[in-house]
């Protein structure tokens, strides 16, 4: 039990005792002290003044020689201006250090026998490689699962393929067009770069198009409409629908070209799936889920052919479910796609992570599945929304090509990395071991960058920025765990016992101390973490468990402390801190070197 559930308890039960007043525990108002004043936790007592008819330093003064009496780990208290402060003994701390120091799963809960969280990340579309944008959100979503695991949670993480729709025919029709017959082989391109560029393409020509039929004295909104290219591509998704063998083949060859170029970036940042689903195996249980809400009359067909649900009553508007050509629009392959997680894996939770651009769909979904289709799970829907990425440039454009591709911003990071890694000037890797040591500080610095920032905010993406080996940033963070690791080698060098039982009689500093309360907060920030369903939690508290190691570092003497137990407990507090920060980040997803 943590210390601050202990005192709780015990002010529990002195309240009752000295006053007769009867709290619950979890309603006792036990918080961090302040920095600037002495003490561990600090009870407010001004609640219980009234009852207890007493001044509020003096019912403090009454409480805390009860506590003191009462709890064991206290050590001593003072009182402020009717706050009691709390101070736990060092034999507290010891033994915390003592109990820890080496403990590899350090924060980490075990798995419990429960339904399991169902977690939807990435999402791409099979029209465009990924991007900046998608980083995010991979980089969110499997964040979020390490968290959750740690947490104890089973977690299933999945993906969901936009394989069909008529984005997809666009890149189609456009290779078509103008594609010559190119493929990855012959172009030297990945597949996914190769179908994005002929949707670029597309989009091209498609402007070029409009225009001129506006100089032909269309509107513009009839030209978007009556354009040849958009009318191909509206046929090719009417085909494909049908089922057409060439269209499918064609679909099917270009869809292989870029789930080959999706899986090396996915390895490359190091995400993986339990499962991938496609749309175009999930959109007709969705378009039979439509007509179950046309059998109930929940849903109706508009007068111009299409399927709508009226959701004004909700504060929403009417939502089209089926187009009027009978086609299937994302609503459709959200709606089969949750009856099928549903009926696969029963989840507790379904957790969608997707920008908040999509805040609308993810109402409209829960609200068509729960209280209009009268499915359960629908309530068991969450949006985990998050803000857009930008750079210092501005938005980003798929269709103009003006995206940040994923894999040229990996290539980009592992260059920052190696001309931020030299520029240390104590480097002596080479070939292999050096590339090995670029990629996991340029991959950890952007990792981290990203993470950092709450996932609801929209955020800036600053290559150069997120490599600074002196700021809150993964390097940082990675240089603090490389340098333990250089301490500990130098001990076991030497023949420092790091394993020895720490003796009862050492004392803790103040410096010492404050690093083991920080330590000891990790398990609890991890369920914080779990519990909002951000990262962002997690990397502040790594940077501020290093920020802080490295100011005992440099206060501090530990192989140079000639005392052998204090020198001991330098060490292993060292080791525990060590231990933390690699947990830590690797719940972001970001390894840590041993050397640097």
């Amino acid at each position: 039990m943590s210390p601050e559930k202990i005192i709780a308890e015990g002010l529990k039960e002195t309240l009752n005792e000295i006053y007769g007043i009867d709290i619950a525990a979890d309603t006792a108002l036990v918080q961090p002290t302040r920095k600037e004043f002495e003490g561990d936790f600090t009870i407010v007592v001004f609640p219980y003044v009234k009852l207890a008819r007493k001044a509020p330093d003096a019912v403090a003064d009454e409480i805390g020689k009860a506590l003191s009496a009462k709890v064991e780990m206290l050590s001593s208290y003072n009182v402020v201006k009717g706050y009691l402060n709390l101070s736990i003994s060092d034999d507290f701390w010891r033994h915390c250090l003592r109990d820890n120091h080496a403990n590899v799963r350090y924060g980490l809960n075990e798995t419990i026998d429960e339904a399991p969280v169902l977690i939807e990340y990435s999402s791409p579309n099979t029209n465009k490689p990924l991007h900046l944008g998608h980083v995010r959100n991979n980089l969110l979503g499997h964040s979020v699962s390490q968290i959750l695991k740690a947490c104890g949670h089973p977690v299933v993480q999945v993906n969901l393929v936009n394989d069909r729709g008529i984005h997809i025919c666009k890149s189609m029709v456009a290779w078509l067009r103008y594609g010559n017959g190119e493929t990855p082989e012959t172009s030297g391109m990945k597949g996914d770069h190769l179908v994005g560029k002929y949707y670029v393409v597309f989009d091209q020509h498609y402007k070029e198009e409009q225009r001129e039929l506006v100089a032909q004295g269309h509107t513009e909104e009839d030209a978007a409409q009556q354009a040849p290219i958009m009318l191909e591509a509206r046929e090719m998704l009417r085909k494909w629908e049908a089922g057409d063998e060439t269209v499918r083949a064609l679909w099917q060859q270009m869809n292989q070209w870029v789930y080959a170029g999706f899986d090396a970036t996915y390895e490359r940042l190091g995400i993986h799936f339990d499962k991938t689903y496609y749309e175009s195996n999930t959109y007709l249980l969705g378009k039979s889920l439509v007509q179950e809400g046309l059998d109930k009359g929940v849903f109706y067909k508009h007068e111009d052919g299409s399927v709508r649900v009226d959701l004004t009553a909700e504060g929403l508007d009417e939502k089209v479910l089926l187009r009027k050509d009978g086609t299937s629009v994302y609503m459709t392959q959200d709606l089969g796609t949750a009856q099928l997680r549903y009926e696969e894996y029963k989840p507790q939770t379904m957790i969608y992570v997707v920008g908040n651009e999509q805040n609308y769909h993810f109402d409209v979904l829960k609200l068509v599945l729960g209280k209009k289709l009268g499915k359960a799970f629908g309530e068991r829907i969450h949006h985990l929304s998050y803000g857009m990425v930008e750079l210092p440039s501005g938005k980003m454009k798929s269709r103009e090509g003006t995206v940040v591709d994923a894999d040229d911003l990996m290539d980009d990071m592992f260059q920052e990395a190696k001309s931020g890694t030299e520029a240390l000037g104590k480097f002596d890797f080479q070939g292999e071991e050096a590339a090995k040591l670029y990629e996991m500080v340029g991959l950890g610095a952007l990792k981290y960058f990203i993470l950092k920032v709450d996932p609801t905010k929209n955020m800036l993406f600053n290559p150069a920025e997120s490599i600074d080996f002196n700021g809150n940033t993964a390097p940082f963070i990675q240089y603090t765990h490389a340098r333990i690791q250089s301490l500990l080698r130098k001990a076991a060098e030497q023949g420092v016992h790091i394993d020895d039982t720490l003796s009862d009689a050492v004392t803790l500093d103040t410096e010492e101390k404050l690093l083991v309360k920080i330590l000891y907060k990790y398990p609890q920030t991890v369920l914080v973490a779990g519990d909002n369903y951000s990262p962002a939690v997690i990397a502040n508290y790594a940077y501020d468990l290093a920020k802080q190691f490295n100011h005992f570092y440099q206060d501090t003497p530990i192989m140079k402390e000639a005392d052998k137990s204090k020198r001991l407990l330098r060490l292993q507090l060292s080791q525990w801190v060590a231990i933390t920060i690699r947990n830590a980040m690797k719940l972001l997803g970001i390894d840590v070197p041993d050397k640097m």
